[in-house]
């Protein structure tokens, strides 16, 4: 179920001879598709019992660009085809990396907060703040969201690094300035690393304890992508040990974590509720592509 706020977004958009149910908060998947053509789908598990559910189910549309909620094997046996929506993710993201970067590198929380609080950190968080100014930026994935990200921190004056299992051709390496460098080198290299690639079996842990301790001591590690592509418990390790300076996250293994999560007890990770795409722009932007797909 989505806030009413978020339903007349999406409905604003509906394409004339649509008819749009939503589920509620209360309501099984399975009850709701009996009837359906299509379904859009965002965070709701579509398993092979909800597919099976909709004898006239056309397509599976979802909303974002990772599919890990949905059973594509199923899909594919009930002649279902499995679309995604990259339009209106990439720009939000790409803001999005550097809104965390410039929150770690400035201490906002704190001086929020702070502020607040009736004091006046005006000198005392200085010898703890950054620019991001000639810093170099690791990136680990160079698709959509790598690439506009590059785009913005370009206007920063990075140093821009890159690593991607494939290589981009040279001219798009040419038109943003960046640099292919070898994954491990990436990370000892960066002050910032981060990560924009989809969670599978071989990106799965990506970032552990061994990575992390390739990285500098002074360095920020975001990640706006997918939770799984982080050891959690080595991250914590490292935050706390000095191993690394900050770390600017927008994803979890499980969403969404427990207030207790070790990771939102620490001063030097800026979190956020898998919010990168989350724009009311962006939203608009996805519901026009995603319908467009079904006519």
């Amino acid at each position: 179920s989505v806030p009413s706020e978020v339903e007349a977004i999406i409905r604003s958009c509906l394409p004339d001879g649509f008819t749009l149910r939503v589920r509620g908060a209360d309501e099984a998947p399975s009850a709701i598709v009996g009837e359906a053509d299509f379904v859009l789908a965002a965070t709701t598990p579509l398993t092979a019992e909800v597919i099976a559910a909709a004898p006239r189910l056309k397509l599976i549309q979802h909303q974002g660009v990772g599919y890990d909620n949905v059973d594509v094997l199923a899909a594919a046996r009930a002649g279902v085809l499995v679309a995604l929506t990259p339009e209106g993710t990439s720009s939000p993201v790409a803001e999005h990396v550097i809104l965390l970067i410039l929150s770690l590198y400035r201490n906002l929380l704190a001086a929020n907060r702070t502020l607040r609080q009736g004091q006046w950190l005006q000198w005392e968080l200085r010898s703890q703040s950054y620019d991001l100014l000639g810093k170099r930026l690791g990136i680990v994935g160079l698709g959509r969201i790598g690439r506009e990200v590059a785009q913005r921190a370009r206007a920063f004056e990075c140093h821009l690094l890159y690593y991607d299992v494939v290589r981009a051709p040279a001219e798009v390496e040419v038109e943003l300035g960046v640099v292919y460098i070898p994954f491990d080198d990436l990370l000892a290299q960066s002050d910032i690393v981060t990560l924009h690639v989809p969670r599978t079996e071989g990106t799965r842990g990506m970032i552990g304890a061994a990575e992390l301790a390739r990285m500098q001591p002074t360095a920020l590690l975001i990640n706006t992508a997918r939770g799984g592509l982080v050891d959690e418990a080595a991250l914590y390790h490292a935050l706390t040990s000095g191993r690394l300076a900050g770390a600017g996250l927008d994803v979890f293994a499980i969403e969404p974590p427990g207030s207790d999560h070790p990771l939102l007890q620490l001063d030097n990770v800026v979190a956020t509720p898998h919010i990168a795409a989350g724009t009311r722009d962006a939203l608009a932007a996805k519901m026009r592509a995603a319908f467009a797909n079904m006519q």
